[in-house]
């Protein structure tokens, strides 16, 4: 037991000291804009399971590949509150609680909204590449896929766990995350685990940018020197 505590004070000691104190003094004031993130997919799930709704949330933010790339932009921000209709809402909703609640207290609301943004962009990015690239390439996607909808907040979920992971020294965590995702392409090579792999390899070239940016910056500027990554910077 005391092995496994080591262990998982290794893997996720910094991550936790930089999020309990923030909720233990101002709890769920501590992560508005994630609160607001669940209570919107919620929303947003409710009206898509309504006869007078699904269309509404297909119009405003259901992603294709066979979609106008203008189009599929303009709506691919609020496509990261639209769950998939296979799967169960609630599980998705305890994702984004966790892992967006993290990254707000970790990285500052912006930064985590950009990150998610990213990583869902990557994804419906490649969707489009996937299909010219056919079925026949190991990267590529069958001409059918140009009609699935696209993830929604399940790639801004992946690529967040995967930042935070790099930024606060997770990297089991980030590994068997990627991991993952690499299995469920091998077992079932659909567009969402695709799609996943995309926002990983977004978030990854972020962590580079991240890395070169901090590693210019003046030593003055961390603080005490310890080596661990600055909080909200």
């Amino acid at each position: 037991m005391n092995r496994l505590a080591r262990l998982a004070r290794a893997e996720w000691g910094l991550l936790y000291i930089t999020v309990r104190e923030p909720l233990v003094k101002r709890r769920w004031r501590a992560i508005p804009m994630t609160l607001g993130v669940v209570a919107l997919t919620a929303v947003m799930q409710i009206v898509q399971n309504q006869s007078w709704g699904y269309r509404f949330v297909q119009n405003v933010g259901a992603v294709r590949a066979e979609d106008p790339l203008w189009l599929a932009l303009v709506r691919t921000p609020l496509s990261l509150f639209v769950p998939a209709l296979d799967l169960p809402v609630w599980g998705a909703l305890a994702q984004i609680l966790f892992v967006f609640g993290i990254a707000e207290i970790c990285l500052g609301r912006w930064r985590t909204l950009v990150i998610a943004y990213a990583a869902t962009l990557a994804g419906t990015l490649y969707a489009r590449v996937g299909i010219q690239l056919g079925f026949d390439n190991p990267l590529g996607l069958p001409a059918s896929d140009a009609r699935v909808v696209d993830t929604g907040p399940s790639a801004a979920v992946v690529g967040l766990a995967v930042f935070l992971g790099w930024r606060y020294g997770a990297y089991v965590t980030a590994g068997a995350v990627t991991a993952a995702m690499a299995v469920e392409v091998t077992l079932k090579g659909n567009l969402a685990g695709k799609e996943h792999l995309a926002a990983i390899a977004a978030v990854v070239l972020l962590c580079g940018i991240s890395a070169l940016r901090h590693r210019h910056r003046p030593r003055a500027r961390f603080g005490s020197g310890s080596g661990f990554p600055p909080r909200r910077s």
